[in-house]
């Protein structure tokens, strides 16, 4: 649970970070742009003021300083209307030279969405009641730079994204490690014993041949062995076979019979005696025995385990019911995490071992299909067949 909390505070870290660059980043282009714009305006009033004074200018008169304002316009689109709506001129517009009437309409669109938007200078020509107005786009600069916050938004979203990925495969490997180490030296630990037991054991029943509790010991040795067998095979790829399913769950339905009190209730019903599954039967087992065991204490002593095999369609499902305390909901989401446990005495590790075996080995699903407080959950697991 550290890890898993550590993780979601450097996700939310992660979070506030991109959204704090992204605040500051539309705020600076905000004032850029506004302080570009006002730029621009200033510029195409100066560049109308030169047009002006070109218009009415003498014979005498020094245009060269107006010229070369007008000639310093190579970046800002724009097009001179008459009072009539005729254009008079345009600047840094491309245009289809080949069709006049198009190239018109083009620049006549232009000048007036300009219009609209308010981006445009009058002229009054001296003398008259006549004017010209002079029609002005953003710069290319100015919409790239219009463009960039989004553009670095994107960067910075993919960067956080990738991250918290990242992030989730380190947690993931990290846990498979976890899985694999504790696994393997588990039974490594086991064995020893576990051989040690099966040789008194057999003492024990050439001694004792027909002493009953010899022979229960001998059972519960193999049981260890059994569970042994199981841990070694987390950690590697196990071998799946063709399996009749029924005898997995009967051998777990017996198993758990004897071993849990007499006012539980395991029953198990198939709706077609001859299910084959591709299966690995020492961990599939391991699964059912856990769902059952992890029942068993929601009942806590008293009810009933209703397990069902049944097909939907071409997917084998397998489903658990019990009628025990159930599941919070703000807890579903967090019943196959490593850890998380309800219980006062546990690991939290059976429903998370549960998952790696289904979802990892089986390539299938399990999930927590229902559960309400009071009434009892029903977990299901699904195979593709």
């Amino acid at each position: 649970m550290i890890w898993t909390d550590r993780i979601r505070q450097v996700k939310i870290g992660l979070v506030i970070t991109a959204i704090i660059i992204a605040m500051a980043s539309l705020a600076t282009s905000h004032f850029l742009i506004r302080d570009l714009s006002n730029e621009e305006k200033n510029k195409m009033t100066t560049w109308a003021e030169a047009l002006h004074t070109l218009n009415n200018a003498s014979e005498n008169t020094d245009l060269s300083l107006v010229l070369n304002v007008i000639k310093s316009n190579n970046t800002i689109p724009v097009v001179v209307l008459s009072s009539k709506g005729e254009i008079c001129d345009y600047r840094n517009i491309s245009i289809n030279a080949d069709n006049a009437i198009d190239s018109i309409k083009s620049l006549k669109k232009i000048a007036n969405s300009c219009y609209k938007a308010g981006s445009y200078v009058k002229i009054d020509l001296d003398g008259t009641s006549d004017y010209q107005l002079v029609c002005y786009k953003e710069s290319t600069m100015l919409k790239r730079l219009a463009t960039y916050p989004y553009v670095q938004l994107g960067v910075v979203l993919i960067f956080v994204i990738v991250s918290i990925f990242a992030l989730l495969a380190s947690k993931k490997a990290e846990q498979n490690k976890v899985w694999v180490g504790l696994s393997k030296e588990t039974a490594h630990q086991l064995g020893t014993p576990i051989s040690s037991m099966m040789a008194w054991t057999e003492i024990l029943k050439e001694t004792y041949p027909d002493d009953e509790m010899v022979a229960e010991m001998g059972k519960d040795v193999k049981r260890l062995e059994i569970i042994a067998e199981r841990f070694s095979k987390i950690g590697s790829i196990p071998e799946l076979k063709a399996t009749p399913l029924n005898e997995v769950i009967e051998h777990v339905v017996d198993y758990m019979n004897k071993r849990t009190s007499s006012k539980v209730k395991i029953i198990y019903h198939a709706t077609d005696n001859n299910i084959i599954a591709h299966i690995n039967p020492a961990l599939f087992e391991w699964v059912i025995e856990n769902l059952c065991k992890n029942a068993v204490d929601a009942m806590e002593g008293k009810g009933y385990i209703n397990i069902s095999t049944f097909y939907e369609r071409t997917i084998l499902c397998i489903e658990i019911k019990d009628n025990g305390k159930g599941i919070k909901r703000n807890d579903i989401k967090n019943v196959f995490t490593p850890g998380f446990t309800t219980k006062k005495r546990g690991w939290g590790l059976g429903l998370s071992l549960a998952k790696r075996i289904i979802e990892n080995y089986h390539k299938g699903k399990i999930f927590v299909k229902e559960s309400e407080v009071g009434k009892g959950s029903t977990f299901r697991i699904e195979l593709k067949n």
